[in-house]
């Protein structure tokens, strides 16, 4: 069995870790876990910020990964028939709490909690879920961390409903475009902000009204003009960028602010007294719960939403995963990266 191990920096590669794909063995499952055959596995930034250094509780030794579909070869506690098509959740130790985990929280993809990017996981059985049948292989496998996400910082988070005006910051990547893809299914109008005049045509084809670029020196003033009048409800952001002290100005009383990353802002993000006064929240959201993952799923399914697939990667290989994660690290990408692990389980859809 292979799979790809945090392990010892190259020299010269810039990286304080690096992924070698290498033969693994994977243990025995434990009482109530169930085994899944992993047919294509997704990278996140995560994985790159973790190969940097910049990720807290970094293990060498930890097989990566965080997203995966894959077939159900035994059950351990789970619901799902043995054979079936599954997506698993890649929040541990979280089960319904609107307001955080209920334990020791964590995340697939660093020890203790084994990743995706290997061709079996062990996990426990009920964080295993039927996957969405419209879904196509590399699509089932770009969905749960991102799509986990974005749902929980949009509605359970942002409380974004229908008519709702909602300003998602950064498109391009796998979180904002799961939240456009989500906001609009859900009939708010949405706005997007890129350097990139291709990532604000994609964004609009899939429903955005517009977008900005935020390196425009007068991107506030095209921000208000874009709105044409109308107030946002709610701002979606994993980024913190230069634009967001400009946000309070286009928001309405009691706006909600949501951020999920601090990407462009290390060291944090301002929230001054005229968001006081205008009744702003600034609120935290990671990852998110089993409940809202099934929710997730249920969402997803209802409304046919296809996941954004940017590259995907024929094999895990070493020569595949250093490509994969130079794609991410670039930014050259609009969507999800994938690796296939397993051709011969591969969806036809």
């Amino acid at each position: 069995m292979v799979a790809a191990i945090l392990s010892k920096p190259v020299e010269g590669s810039g990286y304080k870790y690096s992924l070698k794909v290498q033969e693994y063995t994977t243990p025995a499952p434990q009482s109530g876990e169930a085994v899944v055959k992993i047919q294509a596995a997704a990278l996140n930034h995560r994985d790159v910020w973790i190969l940097k250094g910049l990720y807290p509780g970094i293990a060498e030794g930890s097989v990566v990964g965080s997203d995966c579909v894959g077939i159900l070869s035994e059950p351990g506690s789970s619901s799902v028939q043995v054979g079936q098509r599954v997506l698993i959740s890649p929040s541990v130790n979280w089960e319904k709490d609107p307001r955080g985990p209920e334990g020791l929280f964590g995340i697939l993809g660093l020890l203790p909690f084994s990743g995706t990017l290997a061709d079996t996981i062990n996990i426990d059985g009920k964080e295993v879920f039927p996957c969405p049948a419209h879904l196509s292989t590399f699509e089932a496998a770009a969905l749960p961390l991102a799509g986990l996400t974005a749902f929980r910082a949009l509605f359970t988070k942002s409380e974004v409903q229908s008519g709702d005006h909602v300003l998602i910051p950064g498109i391009g990547g796998g979180v904002a475009l799961f939240a456009l893809q989500f906001a609009v299914a859900a009939g708010a109008h949405v706005y997007v902000t890129s350097s990139s005049e291709e990532k604000i045509k994609n964004a609009i084809s899939l429903g955005a009204k517009g977008g900005i670029n935020y390196k425009d020196p007068n991107a506030d003033k095209e921000l208000k003009k874009l709105l044409n009048g109308n107030l946002l409800s709610a701002v979606v952001d994993g980024s913190g960028g230069a634009l967001f002290n400009q946000y309070i100005k286009v928001m309405r009383s009691g706006g909600i602010i949501t951020q999920y990353g601090q990407t462009a802002s290390p060291k944090g993000v301002g929230f001054n007294m005229g968001a006081v006064l205008k009744n702003i929240d600034l609120r935290g959201s990671t990852m998110g719960s089993r409940a809202e993952f099934k929710q997730m799923l249920e969402f997803v399914d209802k409304h046919k939403i296809k996941p954004i697939v940017s590259h995907v990667f024929n094999g895990l290989t070493q020569e595949n995963m250093d490509k994969a994660i130079s794609v991410i690290d670039a930014g050259q990408q609009t969507g999800k990266v994938v690796l296939e692990i397993n051709e011969n389980a591969r969806s036809n859809l």
